[in-house]
């Protein structure tokens, strides 16, 4: 394997070899992370957030990921819904992004790090956010 332009290389056979880009294993690892329970989205930050306002879904907004030849290590930026168990939150999400990277590219993931950046308040805090702009 070898790392060109972003893209992982894995070389095959004669019939030729499978690029899979660094944004892919970011996407996998977001989609990944937010079909866990008790997480009310992912935090990207400002060039996630302008993004978003112009209409483009940035899937792999709030992850980080360095991939090397034929291993791994994710970072995960969230909001959390209030009244869920952080550490339980944070443990199936590290569980649901590994299984998930590593069935779906062949990596193997060394580690995936949680970062809380919030807590949102449910819905009543959205209508609230609403009005105020």
């Amino acid at each position: 394997m070898e790392n060109k332009e972003n893209h992982l290389v894995i070389k095959g056979d004669s019939r030729g070899s499978v690029r899979i880009s660094e944004d892919v294993v970011k996407i996998i690892a977001g989609l990944a992370a937010t079909e866990v329970p008790g997480v009310a989205g992912m935090s990207g930050g400002i060039a996630g957030g302008i993004a978003e306002k112009l209409g483009r879904k940035n899937l792999s907004k709030g992850v980080k990921a360095d991939v090397g030849e034929k291993e791994a290590a994710i970072e995960i930026s969230i909001i959390v819904d209030y009244g869920v168990q952080v550490q339980e939150v944070a443990s199936q999400i590290q569980a649901n992004v590994k299984r998930a990277v590593e069935n779906m590219t062949g990596l193997k993931v060394l580690q995936v790090n949680v970062n809380v950046q919030g807590v949102s308040l449910g819905p009543e805090n959205k209508e609230e956010e609403s009005r105020v702009k």
